[in-house]
């Protein structure tokens, strides 16, 4: 197996001289337990993981007991499997008298994000997300592509241009680090054993669904999968399914903790009288497992599907996600539909409120009537509006002069 340099390392390894436990979470097979590893034998800390059924038995019959047996500082690996460890960690972290890096803990579903447990870790805890590869990491880059967008400053350059078939291989294969090699047949075999011995035993496992959840699940999943770069109507998905809404939207809110999607809340400015749509878009965390579940093999198939242009966004935004893990500053993620259908694929807010607009098309050509969403975006954002990119499959660095506003279009292939 190929063993990639992953760009967050270095954050990770200064967060622990920072706070007393630093927790890493992110989708199973990202590369997290070799990441760790990395990093304890690179600060002297213990190994252990709770996939160790022995280890994890133990910690769930006594877990202050299991913790005080073990040498310190100390990785837990899929430490969601004994979420009564909270607690003991706890009170470890309560008598640390000021030592900082006690516990490097990760998990693969976020057990975090509770209101109960952020409570009961308050100021003692950092906590970052490590994703499925990115193309700057499978290529040994080191530009940011968030910090790029924000600095904007485009040189009027000239990139690879990507045609249908090549943006399709992209798409395929994902990010997923065990993927990325593998023959198209082995890369199916992959898959299909993430889907049944990870995805579905992990959504029981860790959410105690009962009743004929596999079914359902197995449904829904792939009917989300066609939906990448849409907006979420849980009714309409459920009548789809003939599934009751309150079950839709619980398993896509676990499918969102165990990292498989993700859902964009809309950008809302609340001073401006303009009305916008409230509904969450969706996007996968990794386009190989989409296209798996599309059952897309095939480079021609997939540039041929009524799916291509939801993917190639959902491509371009998760590039995006996994550059904002190692910026140098924090930012979120938006997108933006009005009641008059006026749309714009992303937005990406900075700390102090300023936001870039971003325009996702699969197309090798770009025109003045492309930019339209980002126009009537700008004039929503008003001064809060720092500039509006539109990524397409071109070449060129091109800039476009609108209402008094420069804007840019920018090759897919600079992600790259």
């Amino acid at each position: 197996m190929i063993f990639f340099k992953r760009h967050i390392k270095e954050r990770l390894i200064e967060l622990l001289k920072d706070f007393r436990i630093v927790y890493l979470t992110g989708p199973r097979q990202s590369g997290k337990s070799t990441l760790v590893r990395e990093v304890a034998n690179t600060l002297g800390m213990s190994y252990y993981t709770l996939d160790d059924s022995a280890l994890a038995a133990s910690a769930e019959s006594d877990p202050q007991g299991m913790l005080a047996s073990l040498p310190k500082p100390l990785v837990l690996d899929e430490f969601q499997m004994v979420p009564k460890l909270i607690g003991a960690i706890k009170m470890i972290s309560d008598s640390a008298n000021g030592q900082k890096g006690i516990f490097l803990l990760t998990g693969s579903s976020d057990v975090f994000r509770s209101a109960q447990a952020q409570e009961a870790l308050p100021g003692h805890m950092a906590r970052l997300e490590l994703y499925p590869l990115s193309h700057s990491e499978r290529h040994g880059e080191s530009l940011n592509t968030i910090d790029w967008l924000i600095r904007g400053t485009f040189e009027h350059s000239m990139l690879k241009p990507l045609d249908r078939k090549k943006l399709g291989e992209l798409l395929i294969e994902g990010g997923y680090p065990e993927v990325i090699t593998k023959s198209p047949r082995s890369r199916n075999i992959w898959f299909n054993s993430y889907t049944e011995g990870r995805l579905f035993k992990d959504f029981e496992v860790m959410h105690q669904v009962k009743g004929d959840y596999h079914t359902k699940l197995s449904a829904l999943i792939r009917n989300l999968a066609g939906m990448t770069g849409n907006l979420i109507k849980y009714a309409n998905i459920a009548n789809d399914l003939t599934q009751d809404d309150k079950t839709v939207k619980r398993y896509i809110e676990i499918l969102e903790l165990m990292f498989i999607i993700r859902r964009i809340h809309p950008y809302v400015r609340n001073s401006s009288k303009r009305a916008v749509v409230g509904m969450p878009k969706l996007h996968f965390i990794d386009t190989g497992l989409a296209c798996h579940l599309l059952g897309l093999k095939q480079p021609e198939a997939i540039h041929l599907s009524q799916f291509f242009g939801g993917l190639v966004e959902n491509f371009v935004y998760c590039e995006l996600l996994k550059h904002a893990t190692w910026a140098e500053e924090d930012v979120s993620f938006y997108h933006f539909r009005d009641t008059s259908r006026h749309e714009l694929d992303l937005v990406i807010e900075r700390s102090d409120g300023s936001v870039i607009g971003i325009e996702i098309k699969a197309s090798m050509s770009v025109k003045q009537e492309d930019f339209s969403g980002l126009t009537v975006f700008a004039e929503y954002a008003k001064e809060k509006f720092l500039h509006g990119v539109l990524f397409y499959s071109g070449d060129k660095v091109l800039p476009f002069k609108i209402n008094n506003r420069i804007f840019h279009a920018l090759p897919i292939s600079s992600l790259l």
